[in-house]
C-alpha cells in the first residue's frame, strides 16, 4: 500500500537521537533481501507508542510478559521469517508459551495438528508431508523452521485460517452476529479502501462487501485460534502484517471476545520492508485514525521493487 510521504528532517533527528539510546543491528547482518539495503531504517526497531527507536534486547524483554504476541510479515520476504524465528525462539525459551497459531494453515489441518505430538515426524520434509502443507501458497523454507521450533518446544500449534470451503460460505452469506459491529464505520470504510487498493483498483465495487466479510472472517478465526488466556501464558500468532493491525485486524476480535482483556496485553510486531521514498517511521503505520496499527516495526530491506499492479494492468 502506498506510504504517505513526509519530511526527511524529522527522521534524521530521530535517527540521531536513537544512536544514543539504541543500536542498529550489527552491520555484518546478512540480509537475504537486497533492495534498499543501505536505507537508514534497515535493521532499526521503532516503538510507535513511545515514538522512539529501541534495541533488539529491549524489544525481546518487552514481549516476554504479555498475553498475546502477534508477529507480522510480508509473506515473500525471507528476512521477515528469519527475524520472526528469533523472536519466537526467544519467547519459547521462557517456557511460558501456550500456543503458536499460523495463518498459513486452515481449519482442515487442525486434526493433523492435534496428533502432531503423537507422530514420529522429525525432519522438516516429514513435517511438511504430514501436515499436507500448501507448498504452492506458502514457501516451506520460510515456515518450516518456525513450526519445528514450536514442535520442539512442545507447545500447542493451531491452524488460524478458514478453509476455502468456509471462505466461499462467508462470501455468499450475510455477516455473522459474532462479527457484526466489531469495527466502527470509519474502520469499515478504511477496510474497503484497502481491499480496493490491494486489488489494484480492479475489483468491482459490488464485490467490496463480500471481500470485507472474508477479511473479517479470517481475522475472527485467527483471534479464535488464540484461546482465552486463563493461565497467563503467552500465545503467539504468525500472520501477515495486515492481519495483525491494531486498528482493523485481529486485536479487535481478541478484545471483543474477552471483555476483561487489556489492550496492553496484546503486542503487535510488524516486520516491514523499507520504502526508498521515506525515512520517517511514522509513515509506515499507514494510519487513518487515532489507533496506531503496530506497537513495533522492525525494518528490513525489500525483496523486490516490482509494481504488481502495473503488471496486472498490462495483462
Amino acid at each position: 500500500m502506498a506510504l504517505i510521504k513526509t519530511s526527511f528532517s524529522l527522521a534524521l533527528v530521530l535517527l540521531l537521537l536513537a544512536g544514543c539510546a539504541s543500536t542498529q543491528l550489527d552491520q555484518a547482518e546478512q540480509w537475504q533481501s537486497q533492495l534498499h539495503i543501505e536505507h537508514a531504517l534497515v535493521g532499526m526497531i521503532w516503538d510507535s507508542q513511545g515514538d522512539e527507536f529501541i534495541a533488539e534486547d529491549e524489544l525481546l524483554a518487552r514481549i516476554e510478559g504479555v498475553s498475546y504476541l502477534l508477529l507480522g510479515e510480508k509473506h515473500d520476504n525471507p528476512d521477515h521469517h528469519a527475524l520472526q524465528l528469533r523472536a519466537l525462539d526467544h519467547v519459547l525459551r521462557t517456557d511460558n508459551v501456550a500456543t503458536v497459531s499460523f495463518e498459513m494453515m486452515s481449519s482442515e489441518q487442525q486434526p493433523l495438528l492435534r496428533n502432531l505430538s503423537l507422530s514420529p515426524q522429525s525432519s522438516l520434509e516429514q513435517i511438511n508431508e504430514y501436515l499436507q502443507w500448501d507448498n504452492d501458497g506458502w514457501n516451506w523454507t520460510y515456515y518450516g523452521p518456525l513450526l519445528r521450533s514450536a514442535i520442539q518446544a512442545d507447545v500447542l500449534i493451531n491452524a488460524a485460517n478458514i478453509s476455502n470451503e468456509e471462505m466461499m460460505q462467508v462470501y455468499g452469506a450475510p455477516t455473522t452476529a459474532k462479527i457484526e459491529g466489531v469495527l466502527d464505520e470509519q474502520t469499515m470504510a478504511a477496510l474497503e479502501r484497502d481491499i480496493d487498493e490491494s486489488h489494484c483498483g480492479m475489483l468491482p465495487e459490488s464485490q467490496f462487501p463480500a471481500m470485507v466479510r472474508v477479511q473479517q472472517a479470517r481475522d475472527f478465526a485467527m483471534a479464535a485460534s488464540l484461546a482465552s488466556n486463563t493461565q497467563q501464558q503467552l500465545q503467539v500468532l504468525i500472520a501477515g502484517n495486515y492481519h495483525i493491525r491494531r486498528d482493523l485486524g485481529v486485536p479487535n476480535y481478541l478484545l471483543n471476545r474477552q471483555s476483561n482483556l487489556e489492550e496492553s496485553q496484546i503486542v503487535t510486531l510488524a516486520f516491514m520492508e523499507v520504502d526508498g521514498a521515506s525515512n520517517d517511521p511514522a509513515d509506515y503505520l499507514q494510519q487513518f485514525g487515532s489507533v496506531k496499527a503496530y506497537d513495533y516495526i522492525w525494518f528490513t530491506p525489500a525483496i523486490s521493487g516490482e509494481d504488481y499492479c502495473a503488471s496486472l494492468r498490462q495483462q
